[in-house]
């Protein structure tokens, strides 16, 4: 099947009040909540290149492989789920330091240019707005319960 040439990339930032090296693990975190990773019926997953990941939620499954792993600035793997029409996309994650805090970038890119490529972008929102929820000044939450 031939890919069509026009796709879509989607961009979301996020300011983290934490250093990049807690904001990098977090995200790689099965535990952490507001991370793809902390929701769904069944997950494997392998953070490192050519590790794969296998995510099933709500029924759907979503699949890839890392590409780049670069503690503690740079996470990359491939995406495939039904909404990007069985084509691997990518999804690049970047941790930048400002000042104490971290601005996370992730760019989810060669999505199909229709509706099932913008359904993304309310994936992502849920996923980017509950993330940076974990977190107090320079401590997880989890971490300040005693967790």
């Amino acid at each position: 099947m031939k890919r069509s040439a026009k796709t879509l990339e989607l961009t979301f930032e996020r300011t983290i009040p934490a250093p990049p090296e807690e904001v990098y693990d977090a995200w790689l975190s099965r535990e952490v909540p507001g991370t793809p990773w902390s929701e769904g019926e069944k997950l494997i997953l392998d953070p490192a290149v050519d590790g794969l990941f296998y995510w099933l939620v709500g029924g759907t499954a979503h699949y890839g492989r890392f590409t780049d792993v670069k503690r503690p600035s740079r996470v990359q793997h491939t995406w495939v789920s039904p909404y990007t029409l069985g084509h691997e996309s990518i999804v690049t994650v970047t941790f930048q330091e400002k000042g104490d805090d971290t601005l996370m970038t992730l760019v989810h890119s060669d999505l199909p240019d229709g509706e099932e490529g913008k359904a993304h972008d309310k994936g992502w929102k849920h996923f980017l707005d509950l993330f940076p929820q974990q977190f107090v000044r320079g401590k997880k939450r989890a971490a300040r319960a005693g967790a």
